[in-house]
C-alpha cells in the first residue's frame, strides 16, 4: 500500500479575500509614518537621510537580486521599501551610510532571498540584519554617543543604558508621559511611543496584524519586569519603564508580528508573544546586553514552526 501523502483541496473556483502584499506593505508604512516623522522632527535632516537611504538601498538590492536570479521584478509590491523603512527606524540617527548599505544588503539578500523570498524566511530580516550589525560594529550603536552632537530639548539619556549600568535611581527623573511622547534617546523611529501605539492599533483594526502577539508580548514584559522590580526596586526598573523604552513598542506592532517568522494560530501566537516578552526582560536585566528585544525575537522565530504544531484537535478525529 502506498504511503505517499496527498493534499486534497476543494475544486475551483476559489475565493480570494482581496488582500495583497502591496496593500499590507503600504498600510504598514503608513502606520509607521508618525514615528518616523517625529524622528525627523526631533533630529532633523540627518534622520531623513538615514530613512531615505535605507529605503532606497533596500529597493536597489531587491531589484539587483531579482535581475541576477532572473526572478520577476517585485519592487512594486512595496515589501522592500517597507523593510528599508522599518530597518531605518531601528538605527541611531548618526549611522554612517556604509552601515546602512551593509544592513540593507543583509536584510534583503541574506535575510529575505537566501531563504527563498517573501514568506519563506525563518527569521525577521530587519531584526537579523540589525543583530549582525550590532555584533560587528557595536560602537556605532551607542545611542548616547551617537547623539552627542545633536541638540535635544530634553534630558539626553538612553534610558535602558542608564538603568542597566546605574540602577533604577538613575532614571527617576524620566516620567512615563515624557517617555511616551518621545522624550528619550534611542533609535530614530522607536522613541515616539504614542505614535507607535496609534500605528499598531491602526494595523490591528484594519486586520493586517492580529492582536494576540502584541498583547501577549506586552503582557510578558509587564509581568516579568514587575517580578524583578518587586524583588529589588533599586536595581531593576518597573514594568511601565520597560514598556515605554528601547525597541519594546516597535517590536510589539512591527517586528514580532512579521508574518513569515511568527506563528499563524491563536494559541501559538499567545505563547510566542509572551515568550518573547519574558526573554526580553531576562536579557535586559540579567543578560550581557542592554536591549533584549532583538535576540528574544530571533530565538522565538526559531521555535515558531514548533509552536504552530499546537492546534485544536479536528472535529470527529479519533485520538
Amino acid at each position: 500500500m502506498s504511503s505517499d501523502k496527498k493534499f486534497i483541496v476543494s475544486h475551483a473556483p476559489f475565493w480570494h479575500d482581496g488582500s495583497s502584499i502591496s496593500e499590507r506593505s503600504y498600510h504598514t508604512m503608513l502606520a509607521a509614518l508618525p514615528a518616523v516623522l517625529f524622528g525627523i522632527y526631533q533630529y532633523g535632516i540627518a534622520a531623513l537621510a538615514v530613512v531615505s537611504f535605507s529605503i532606497a538601498t533596500a529597493i536597489i538590492w531587491e531589484f539587483l537580486i531579482n535581475k541576477i536570479t532572473h526572478r520577476p521584478n517585485t519592487i512594486g509590491d512595496g515589501h522592500a521599501a517597507l523593510m528599508g523603512m522599518i530597518f531605518a527606524m531601528l538605527l541611531p540617527v548618526g549611522t554612517p551610510w556604509w552601515i546602512v548599505l551593509t544592513g540593507t544588503f543583509i536584510l534583503v539578500v541574506i535575510g529575505k532571498y537566501i531563504f527563498g523570498g517573501i514568506g519563506s524566511y525563518a527569521f525577521n530580516p530587519m531584526v537579523l540584519a540589525l543583530s549582525i550589525l550590532m555584533i560587528s560594529w557595536k560602537s556605532y550603536f551607542d545611542f548616547d554617543g551617537a547623539l552627542a552632537t545633536f541638540n535635544v530639548d530634553f534630558l539626553a539619556i538612553y534610558p535602558l543604558g542608564a538603568a542597566k549600568h546605574f540602577g533604577s535611581a538613575s532614571i527617576e527623573s524620566l516620567s512615563p508621559l515624557g517617555l511616551l511622547m518621545g522624550q528619550q534617546i534611542g533609535a530614530l523611529g522607536s522613541t515616539f511611543g504614542l505614535g507607535l501605539i496609534l500605528g499598531g492599533l491602526y494595523l490591528i483594526l484594519r486586520g493586517f496584524v492580529r492582536w494576540e502577539i502584541p498583547l501577549s508580548f506586552l503582557a510578558g514584559i509587564f509581568v516579568t519586569a514587575m517580578i524583578f522590580n518587586l524583588s529589588d526596586s533599586t536595581r531593576f526598573a518597573g514594568p511601565l519603564f520597560h514598556l515605554l523604552t528601547g525597541y519594546t513598542l516597535i517590536a510589539a506592532f512591527f517586528l514580532a508580528t512579521e508574518d513569515a517568522s511568527s506563528p499563524v494560530n491563536s494559541i501559538p501566537m499567545l505563547i510566542y508573544g509572551a515568550g518573547t516578552g519574558v526573554m526580553t526582560i531576562l536579557i535586559r536585566n540579567i543578560g550581557a546586553h542592554v536591549e533584549g528585544v532583538l535576540y528574544a525575537i530571533l530565538i522565538m522565530n526559531l521555535i515558531a514552526p514548533l509552536l504552530d504544531k499546537i492546534r485544536p484537535k479536528a472535529i470527529g478525529k479519533v485520538a
